[in-house]
């Protein structure tokens, strides 16, 4: 039975947990209602001191060679996370633990600090919130982000954003100045504009209509936006790809991207028991066709294929986003923002504990 506001159905065992978990019925479950809901789970945060702050990437199907998560584990939910199976490296499951138990860099815009100010430090856009969403739900008491954002802006570092929350309105005022200076871009993802479907398979983001409107307030603002359909599911929102294409062009986006389901460890389980709990008339169809799109397999990592899958399906796909792309206006290159305005941050001077003398 799912909990509500929760996209993982179990806390499935992570591949590096040091304890197993093993399922036992104590007779207290037949004594409930059978309808009955099991209780809601708490988000818990652990604050944490990062000893390092950027993440390098070699990837050449990714638009970005710099990224900065702010937060470990995503609130919202999303039961297709590709960084689920990193709760595994914290002894935790990738399950239910990744969107519960999470973990703030409360010191993240310090180390960022630190590192933009030495000497041999190459200016590149930062990617903001790849793995885990940086405008998660805990952002709006523990402000990570935002710190972050200004100490970019003070210094006029590029950053790239990508969200499903309407949260990332709040930093326009940062956000709106840099864009003029071509030193922000943002991606709003659109997974289905089927809201009930959506509060299944990403139960704590945004409504798809509420980040239709967060598009539009962003371009308001004379911020860039684009569309990032990601993931594509067959025959559950594959049929809604035309469809989001056209309400967020209407809405102001001016570049699209997609990206097919990938079930990378721990994910394939997980998404597995979301489908038999929610559409389990559609569970082997979704589940045979995703592993047409990937060799045969539930992911296949190799680079160009990974993103957009092979074979006839995945180029069927592949075709139906360009023309609609195209038809739309859309624009497919990446937005290179401007690295030659950035000026390292002047480094802070503690304060001297015998004060001044004049």
């Amino acid at each position: 039975m799912p909990r509500k506001g929760r996209g993982a159905v179990t806390n499935l065992q992570g591949r590096y947990e040091k304890r197993d978990r093993e399922t036992f019925d104590d007779g207290w479950a037949a004594e409930a209602d059978a309808g009955a809901s099991p209780p809601p789970l708490a988000t818990h945060v652990t604050l944490e001191q990062a000893r390092s702050i950027l993440t390098r990437n070699a990837s050449p199907d990714i638009p970005f060679n710099v990224s900065l998560n702010p937060y470990r584990g995503c609130e919202h939910g999303c039961v297709y996370c590709f960084a689920r199976p990193t709760h595994s490296y914290l002894d935790l499951s990738p399950g239910l633990d990744f969107e519960t138990q999470l973990f703030a860099k409360v010191n993240a815009a310090e180390r960022l600090r630190e590192t933009l100010a030495k000497p041999g430090y190459r200016c590149e856009t930062i990617a903001l919130g790849v793995n885990t969403d940086a405008y998660q739900p805990i952002e709006r008491r523990h402000g990570v982000t935002r710190e972050i954002l200004q100490v970019l802006h003070d210094c006029d570092h590029p950053v790239a954003l990508i969200t499903k929350s309407a949260l990332i309105e709040r930093d326009i005022d940062l956000l709106a100045p840099m864009a003029a200076k071509h030193l922000a871009v943002a991606a709003v993802t659109i997974t289905t504009l089927d809201a009930p479907l959506a509060r299944l398979l990403e139960p704590r983001a945004a409504a798809p209509a509420r980040r239709l409107r967060t598009i539009r307030t962003l371009t308001d603002a004379g911020i860039p936006v684009g569309i990032s359909i990601a993931p594509v599911i067959p025959f559950l929102t594959d049929d809604h790809l035309e469809r989001i294409l056209e309400a967020a062009r209407e809405a102001g986006a001016v570049f699209a991207n997609y990206i097919v389901l990938r079930l990378p460890w721990e994910v394939a389980p997980l998404f597995r028991e979301w489908l038999q709990t929610h559409y389990p008339e559609r569970a082997a169809r979704i589940l045979h066709r995703v592993q047409e799109m990937h060799g045969g397999k539930d992911y296949d990592a190799a680079f160009g294929a990974r993103m957009r899958g092979t074979g006839i399906w995945a180029d069927l796909l592949r075709q139906r986003f360009t023309k609609t792309a195209d038809r739309l206006g859309y624009r497919y290159n990446r937005f290179e923002l401007d690295t030659s305005q950035f000026r390292p941050p002047r480094p802070t001077v503690p304060p001297d504990p015998q004060g001044s003398l004049f």
